[in-house]
């Protein structure tokens, strides 16, 4: 039985992923080289949405944020929070389980320069869209970029404009209450445009909003 949350393993509908993914398959065979499928608890109040995988990250080891220097703020942060148990030793068989929280991507393959092309996220978003409709606890949805907060904005049958941008901003749509954060790239952290006291109070936020005190 197919899973409308997440794209088959061979996934054919952008054909510049599909050719890009065998060229990966060709170089690397080793590699998960496919969609990268969402990870987590699928009884979940917090969704983390990112754009897509990196080419050595999530379409490496098939696990999302797992690979490469991205996840390794995100899996900390997550652990500080209480949303992950474990040790993130950036391989999937590393044991780390999230609780209540899942991973997804806007994307779910790997797209060359790490920039999917406008038609690919429209392609890919059902996925995206079935991916938060599955999730039934769902309440804070983190987007890590603006794109993959429009996209999420977009899945949810809005407009992309539709929700604050910059880090930290909130938007409240169809229940879920939406925070979007710088993403955690090595760019970004290296630049000082997002730090690790930055990018900890957004899942603080959600903390906060799941579990209020008082």
């Amino acid at each position: 039985m197919t899973d409308p949350a997440e794209p088959p393993r061979d996934c054919p509908l952008c054909p510049r992923l599909a050719a890009y993914r065998a060229d990966n398959r060709a170089a690397h065979p080793d590699w998960w080289n496919g969609p990268a499928p969402s990870f987590g608890d699928p009884d979940a109040r917090l969704l983390v949405a990112g754009l897509a995988p990196g080419r050595q990250g999530a379409n490496r080891t098939g696990r999302p944020f797992t690979g490469d220097f991205a996840g390794v703020l995100l899996y900390e942060t997550l652990i500080a929070l209480g949303f992950a148990r474990g040790n993130y030793r950036a391989k999937p068989d590393d044991g780390l389980t999230l609780l209540d929280c899942m991973i997804t991507n806007a994307v779910r393959c790997a797209p060359p320069g790490n920039k999917p092309l406008p038609a690919e996220e429209a392609t890919c978003r059902p996925f995206l869209a079935a991916r938060i409709a599955a999730l039934p606890r769902l309440k804070v949805i983190v987007t890590l970029g603006d794109v993959a907060r429009r996209n999420v904005m977009k899945a949810l049958g809005r407009p992309a404009s539709a929700g604050a941008s910059g880090h930290g901003a909130e938007s409240e749509v169809d229940g879920y209450r939406i925070i979007n954060s710088y993403h955690c790239s090595r760019l970004n952290t290296n630049t000082g445009r997002l730090t690790p006291v930055m990018f900890e109070a957004v899942f603080t936020r959600a903390r906060t909003l799941l579990d209020p005190i008082g």
